[in-house]
């Protein structure tokens, strides 16, 4: 009996400096080489370049208009602009807007009366990336048209409904008003 549990205590001893032993990292069976982000970069690099040579020539249609490149990749121009008022909606203010969608050809996507009003707690709702940037350049009663590539819209999902894959868009949007957030709370 004692010679039995003396085997088996020396197995287990066994087996456990076995099984502590260091192992070496196993190389995985495929390696990646970067080509399918390589081919994303280009495909996505070609995109771009395609809508800002259509956002090209919708400037280029109407010389008549000052358009306004942003630092964030978008276009806009002014068509009510307000010199009296210096306030614009910084994050946390809640904002007062409403807004068209048209696709590059002109076509209205979503009226203003589909879409109206809207009501956007700034920086701290999740819309469109282009409006989240375009209202903090706006100040109260004015109307703004954008030029949005599509990676400022809806990017590569579209909105499920009447935008598409990679859909580059107009908006003209008014920003009625804005109030600081705290403002708000004390109304109520």
């Amino acid at each position: 009996m004692k010679n039995s549990l003396k085997t088996v205590l020396l197995f287990l001893v066994f087996v456990t400096f076995m099984s502590c032993k260091q192992q070496q990292a196993r190389m995985p069976i495929s390696r990646s080489s970067g080509t399918f982000m390589k081919e994303s970069v280009a495909r996505n690099k070609k995109l771009i370049a395609g809508e800002e040579g259509k956002i090209d020539s919708i400037i280029k249609s109407n010389p008549q208009i000052q358009y306004i490149a942003s630092k964030k990749g978008y276009w806009y121009h002014y068509e009510i602009k307000n010199d009296k008022d210096t306030l614009r909606p910084k994050k946390g203010d809640i904002a007062q807007f409403d807004y068209e969608i048209k696709d590059f050809k002109g076509n209205v996507v979503y009226s203003e009366v589909e879409l109206r009003p809207q009501t956007y707690k700034v920086d701290k709702q999740n819309i469109m990336m282009g409006l989240r940037d375009g209202i903090k350049l706006m100040r109260k009663n004015e109307r703004v048209t954008f030029l949005f590539p599509s990676h400022m819209a809806f990017g590569y999902h579209g909105d499920n409904n009447r935008i598409g894959t990679n859909q580059p868009l107009i908006c003209t949007v008014t920003l009625n008003d804005f109030k600081p957030e705290n403002n708000i709370k004390t109304e109520n």
